[in-house]
């Protein structure tokens, strides 16, 4: 159930009462902690219907740097040194924002009301069938065609005991998008002193619902070129094939000799080439792996490194599983950030989540909200170097 996991409400309220506003000026210091960590805000445009964007730039002491942004909750950048010390960004994105507007894969993005697919837009509860907008082939795609991700946010700066962070509000409407009840959404993100940075959702409603909240950077710890030498881990036994449209069969398959199998580290264009269907399927890894931890513990489920610069990313989550992409649909039509082009496999994604079609799949861990229960959902990407 959803009231498993990590923070109690009252935590949560605690964080955001020991907070300090939000500053209205388009360029401040907004925050700054005593061992030097800070918040800086900024004016970031406007969307299409006039309504003002900011973007915040959370530093801690070691000089990483995130910038988030109140449009979707984007993570627009994230600055993280090398082997050597030199910084460089590891997600994809844009330098402003009207690409994100535009013309976005969910690049950085905050995934809601319903990470990945729901077979078909529909699904039952209580009885009543539930009826989402289609807009991946036959299916319904993380949260609908106004998903959270094109969302304007209410942003306040705060300040926790482990580093700047950033809190976002916003309240999804009964029906929007299709969905039952008023959901109230929060989310929390901390950069914290061991380079981690921390995406903490809680959420409640006033009425019985769906919810699978996850957050959607692709990934490129290079900071160019395609991500075939990275090395991947997943702490995970079994995977959820899918059909020809990406939605699960309902099969757990175990890993064991399968090209999904990376519960030893593995180079991802290792196997990515292989006659296997389900690879064929997705053009590449685009599934959910059914992760070993407890759901509800914070624990390390995921964990990639690159040779070159000998970045690390540990992935750390509460979440039952992990959908892992490999940047499948990039395709050298987007120009990003420094006048990039995105190419095939520039990027992989790892998002913490719960399975694809929970909703209409009762034998998957339940995605069910109920009045007075709260929904809270941790995710930790933490950057490290190795020799």
């Amino acid at each position: 159930m959803m009231n498993q996991y990590l923070l109690p409400l009252a935590a949560v309220s605690a964080l955001l009462l020991a907070g300090c506003a939000s500053t209205n000026s388009d360029s401040c210091s907004c925050c700054s902690a005593p061992n030097g960590s800070a918040i800086t805000k900024a004016d970031f445009g406007k969307t299409l219907d006039g309504k003002k964007v900011d973007i915040y730039t959370l530093r801690n002491t070691n000089g990483v740097e995130a910038r988030i942004c109140n449009y979707g909750g984007l993570v627009v950048s994230l600055k993280c040194p090398d082997r050597n010390g030199h910084m460089g960004d590891v997600v994809l994105g844009y330098d402003n924002l009207d690409g994100y507007l535009t013309n976005s894969p969910y690049f950085g993005a905050m995934i809601g009301r319903y990470g990945n697919r729901i077979a078909k837009g529909h699904f039952y509860l209580n009885d009543v069938q539930y009826t989402l907008p289609i807009n991946n082939g036959p299916n319904a795609l993380h949260g609908g065609l106004k998903g959270f991700d094109k969302k304007v946010w209410r942003a306040n700066v705060i300040q926790t005991g482990d580093g700047p962070a950033l809190e976002l509000k916003y309240r999804s409407k009964d029906g929007e998008e299709g969905y039952p009840g008023n959901l109230d959404v929060t989310a929390v993100y901390t950069l914290l002193p061991d380079n981690g940075l921390r995406l903490q959702y809680a959420a409640t409603t006033d009425k019985d619902t769906v919810l699978n909240l996850t957050q959607h950077s692709y990934f490129n710890l290079a900071g160019q070129g395609d991500v075939l030498k990275h090395k991947v881990f997943i702490d995970s036994d079994k995977f959820t094939p899918v059909d020809a449209t990406l939605i699960p069969t309902g099969e757990i398959r175990p890993l064991d000799g399968t090209p999904f199998d990376f519960r030893k580290p593995t180079e991802i264009g290792a196997r990515i080439g292989t006659n296997d269907v389900q690879l064929k399927i997705g053009n590449g890894y685009d599934h959910n792996f059914v992760l070993k931890h407890k759901q509800g513990h914070l624990d390390v489920i995921a964990r990639v490194s690159e040779p070159t610069t000998g970045r690390v990313l540990e992935v750390l989550s509460t979440e039952p599983g992990l959908q892992f992409y490999t940047g499948n649909f990039l395709d050298g039509t987007i120009t990003g950030k420094g006048g990039q082009v995105y190419q095939f496999r520039n990027a992989f994604c790892m998002e913490p989540q719960h399975y694809p079609d929970s909703p209409n799949r009762p034998e998957f861990p339940t995605v069910l909200l109920k009045p007075g229960q709260t929904y809270h959902n941790t995710i930790i990407f933490r950057v490290t170097t190795e020799k």
